[in-house]
């Protein structure tokens, strides 16, 4: 009876508490959205099933040597994690829009906005200076941005701060259309623009060494991003080598994602997650992309004043970095409203700055905070 008493004791089913069964829930609506709805599974399923795990008592996943602990350390908390998801994404993307038409680097620019709006609204809001920092990323729509500068300065941020900026990334189509439209008429929806150039195999190659040195040059904390991104993204355009290049985009890419929804959902414990400030992270995580969404339709319209060939101002809403699911909303409401307007190539232009702009923000963000 003895020893039955200390197998029944040694249970974790008398630790659990009503926290944990909160959490139990949460990741599971984040698995529901991912398998039933299809709301970015890539990453939602590892990150729910990562918190459900996270959750249950006496598991030691998350002490020191435990399995998810060196997910964490290791991966994230080293900082290990996000550059290998910017080689893969680097070798999935194409510059040559943003070399055919340069003024578009300044329209993912322009949705940066979002970004430091949304900072200094969760100053007021009562968050610190770094908790700011990292809700303010979340309007860049990019989560491996989001989640590094998470590790960076806020850490115990890191699980709201990834939830909400992926789930925003699967809103592009519901949040940037309302926001476009209201800030444009049909007539300049309308607009179909010519694409004159396409940038050769010399420039495409030279574009990231000459890009990363820039960029690096100017704000050296983004390095570790930017250099893996430019680097994935060499090694596509050289086509030398291929091997390299699919690894980067395939099993690579696969690996570290699975690695890092897990690692992040670990994070989200009860005791971190259950506050008031999760709240106003979601809250200003809107807050942010509608900024973001906003600042490239207006500079875009601001720039028609005094350029030559003009843009259509549906093309700045693509400079959040959620690529290339707002590049194809761009798409999308154009050919709304005319059928003959194809602008998902000029949409890439912004689009593919933008996660160039979000990773000099972050960087920024890191060399002015740290």
């Amino acid at each position: 009876m003895e020893q039955l008493a200390e197998v029944l004791s040694s249970w974790g089913l008398w630790q659990v508490t009503i926290g944990q069964i909160a959490m139990w829930l949460i990741s599971f609506v984040l698995l529901y959205l991912a398998i039933i709805k299809g709301v970015e599974p890539l990453l939602l399923l590892p990150i729910g099933f990562g918190i459900f795990m996270a959750n249950l008592p006496l598991t030691g996943l998350l002490e020191e040597g435990g399995l998810f602990y060196i997910f964490y350390h290791y991966g994230i908390a080293n900082e290990l994690i996000p550059p290998l998801i910017f080689l893969g994404l680097g070798a999935m993307t194409d510059f040559g829009p943003v070399l055919a038409n340069p003024k578009t680097l300044l329209l993912g620019a322009a949705a940066q906005l979002g970004v430091y709006g949304a900072f200094l609204g969760a100053l007021l809001m009562g968050f610190t200076v770094y908790e700011a920092a990292c809700i303010g990323i979340i309007g860049g729509a990019d989560g491996p941005t989001s989640i590094f500068l998470s590790a960076n300065l806020a850490p115990h941020m890191m699980g709201s701060v990834a939830v909400a900026a992926y789930s925003y990334m699967a809103l592009v189509p519901i949040i940037i259309p309302p926001i476009a439209k209201m800030l444009t008429t049909k007539e300049e929806r309308s607009m179909v623009m010519q694409m004159n150039r396409w940038p050769n195999k010399a420039e495409k190659i030279l574009f990231p060494i000459l890009g990363a040195l820039i960029i690096i040059l100017l704000v050296p904390a983004s390095a570790p991003l930017i250099a893996m991104f430019m680097l994935g993204n060499l090694f596509m355009e050289s086509g030398v080598v291929e091997r390299l290049t699919d690894v980067s985009r395939n099993a690579l890419m696969n690996i570290v994602t699975i690695l890092l929804g897990v690692a992040v959902g670990s994070t989200m414990t009860s005791e971190v997650f259950l506050t008031p400030k999760t709240i106003g992270v979601f809250i200003m995580g809107v807050v942010a992309f509608a900024f973001a969404t906003a600042g490239g339709v207006l500079i875009a319209k601001l720039m028609n004043l005094v350029v030559k060939n003009k843009v259509n101002p549906l093309i700045g809403a693509a400079g959040v970095s959620a690529v290339p699911m707002a590049a194809r909303v761009v798409q999308n409401m154009g050919m709304e409203a005319n059928p003959q307007n194809y602008l998902l190539m000029h949409a890439m232009g912004p689009n593919v700055a933008g996660v160039i702009g979000t990773a000099v923000a972050a960087g920024a963000f890191i060399t002015a905070l740290t």
